[in-house]
């Protein structure tokens, strides 16, 4: 006859076993569901930053591609381009939260985006067994931009004019996924800082992409002490309405939701502080940031 202290450590140690094969057995469903579809990620805040998270997120990101969902990555680096404006000698300004960027400071962002920080990204990844590429916006033609509406405070911030799908479209095919830094040109032959979540956002609606989902220090949409699961167009503009939902959330909400009216299937925002949100938003049920759809679904099978 067993000892109680034996059945006991035999318990504890199937309770684990049980909970990774429930996780895994709940992912099923999704992987075959979103096998070939494609998935924009935008890149940004602490996950960016911290080297557990930076490699919880590259091997997430690597897993998707491993089982069929096409990726393009969407990367920020706004704290890396302030640290090396200071190293030569720049003074960093900022409008609205906007970059002033003049010549001087765009030859910064180039070198920031589209070297170290890009590099660094496709590195990493490749570290843990993905194919990731490099790519800028002047790749390929990729992203075309106009200045700002601000442009005689902010000088050369642009914004997204056109999204040339091809050269996107072919690394994926070709089992790669793009790490995309937003730098867009014009014909005019200048080149534009362009905000990473417009970017990001264009991007998924000119590939038609299943999802977009911004990876920042977010949790998700509050109401109260409640992260919402699901939020639709009609409860935002209510939220809204209501000062429920307010301040520099507005912006990212009503983004959200010009980008499903895009064509994107759905949006998800999630906390990048959170290891392996990335997985866990999009393999289980109850997810662990908020998502956007259009309106509310009555079919909850699969809900994320």
């Amino acid at each position: 006859m067993e000892s109680p202290e034996c059945s006991e450590l035999k318990s504890t140690r199937k309770a684990p076993e049980a909970a990774i094969g429930q996780v895994l057995i709940e992912a099923l469903p999704y992987i075959r569901k979103f096998e070939g579809k494609t998935f924009v990620i935008k890149y940004g805040g602490s996950a960016m930053k911290e080297e557990s998270l930076k490699n919880s997120f590259a091997q997430n990101v690597t897993l998707l591609r491993k089982v069929g969902i096409k990726v393009v990555l969407v990367h920020g680096g706004g704290d890396a381009i302030t640290r090396t404006a200071e190293k030569i000698g720049l003074q960093s300004r900022f409008v609205q939260g906007k970059r002033v960027t003049d010549k001087e400071m765009i030859s910064v962002v180039q070198m920031t985006l589209a070297g170290k920080v890009n590099q660094d990204i496709v590195q990493l990844i490749s570290q843990h067994g993905g194919k990731a590429v490099g790519v800028t916006g002047l790749d390929a033609d990729t992203i075309r931009a106009v200045p700002c509406h601000n442009a005689e405070k902010l000088g050369l911030v642009g914004e997204v004019e056109e999204i040339n799908t091809i050269y996107i479209d072919l690394l994926c095919q070709a089992g790669l996924i793009p790490v995309i830094a937003p730098i867009g040109f014009d014909d005019e032959g200048n080149i534009y800082n362009i905000n990473a979540d417009d970017a990001a956002s264009s991007i998924a609606i000119a590939l038609k992409a299943e999802k977009l989902i911004y990876v920042s220090d977010v949790e998700g949409i509050h109401v109260g002490e409640r992260i919402l699961k699901t939020i639709c167009k009609q409860e935002a503009a209510d939220f809204i309405e209501q000062g429920i939902i307010s301040g520099g959330m507005i912006p990212k909400v009503l983004s959200a939701f010009k980008t499903l009216d895009g064509g994107v299937g759905k949006i998800h925002l999630i906390d990048g502080k959170f290891t392996h949100s990335l997985l866990l938003e999009i393999f289980t049920h109850e997810g662990v940031g908020t998502q956007f759809i259009a309106e509310q679904d009555s079919d909850q099978t699969l809900n994320r």
